[in-house]
């Protein structure tokens, strides 16, 4: 077996794999580790699913394992670092799922603007326009920047903030979005999307600091990980109403359970990860991913350090080497 994969792929990509390497499908191994771990000796390929984790104990039951696909653009479940030292590559979709992410933080802002009233100078409630809010991008990535073009032709000002990119950064003028800083953003956005990546120090990132400076009758669109934000502080502002509404579509196991900070929380809407799962997104990452994928499997594999011994008899004799110089 030269590739496993865990992940269902479009019939044409599984086809056109299974003609150029030994191929074994079985999703079900996706709930069954133990059966997983016994056949990951002989894979040099891996299609996983965003619910199976690769960690550093897993790869070291995978001595010939190359690479490693995700149909996801997310990482927050694999040991990127181990995979670094084990000299495995890690595939995901970076761009394909952008257009599909796109459209959903377009239709999530439109329902919270519209459905979430809010009370106008003559005592009515009524719905907002996204052609004349502002909006907030927190986060980069392929997604921010589509959101960046569409916006506009609605009318929208956007603005954006990302803690690895500077504020000067010609990038901000490329892409058409107006760079500030997080608490200046909070202030100025009708709504705000986050796409921002997770890493562990960005946990809690957006709490009581930030979102103590939201706008008034503030909407939230999260594409990102729920660990970004501070439970308790984002509980706090949807009870108080300075953050009116809240859109996740991405969140912790337990997040939501009796007992937690956002269990009931007023304005709250959750939906499980389904932003970039369309038809043409995934046929989009699944080509991506397995050209990729052939591509590395057809590089032969790097031949194993030659074994050298180190005892004594077999290092060279400094005195002898000397003597012929």
């Amino acid at each position: 077996m030269s590739l496993l994969i865990l992940e269902p792929l479009e019939l044409e990509v599984m086809q056109w794999l299974s003609e150029r390497h030994p191929v074994h499908y079985a999703p079900e191994l996706a709930l069954e580790p133990q059966a997983l771990k016994g056949l990951l000796h002989q894979a040099q390929g891996l299609v996983l699913p965003p619910s199976v984790a690769l960690d550093a104990s897993l790869i070291r039951m995978a001595p010939k394992l190359r690479v490693v696909g995700r149909m996801s653009a997310g990482a927050e479940n694999i040991d990127l670092e181990a995979c670094r030292a084990a000299r495995v590559e890690v595939v995901r979709s970076l761009t394909a799922t952008a257009a599909a992410e796109a459209e959903f933080v377009i239709g999530a802002l439109l329902a919270l603007l519209r459905r979430v009233p809010v009370q106008s100078t003559d005592g009515m409630w009524v719905g907002r326009e996204l052609g004349c809010a502002t909006i907030g991008l927190i986060g980069m990535t392929p997604a921010s920047r589509m959101l960046a073009q569409i916006l506009p032709v609605f009318g929208t000002r956007v603005l954006g903030y990302d803690p690895s990119l500077h504020q000067n950064d010609p990038l901000w003028a490329q892409w058409g979005i107006e760079p500030l800083p997080l608490k200046d953003l909070m202030e100025q956005s009708d709504g705000v999307s986050v796409q921002l990546a997770y890493f562990q120090r960005y946990r809690g990132l957006i709490g009581e600091r930030v979102l103590g400076f939201a706008r008034p009758s503030q909407v939230l669109v999260s594409l990102g990980h729920s660990a970004l934000f501070d439970e308790q502080a984002l509980a706090e502002a949807l009870h108080s109403g300075r953050v009116l509404a809240a859109w996740f579509d991405s969140v912790e196991p337990g997040l939501m359970e009796p007992g937690r900070p956002l269990y009931g929380a007023p304005g709250l809407q959750v939906t499980p990860r389904v932003a970039s799962t369309t038809r043409e997104s995934r046929t989009r990452a699944a080509w991506g991913i397995a050209r990729r994928i052939d591509e590395l499997l057809m590089i032969p594999p790097e031949p194993a350090a030659e074994f050298r011994s180190t005892t004594p008899a077999a290092l060279p004799d400094p005195v002898a080497e000397q003597r012929w110089r």
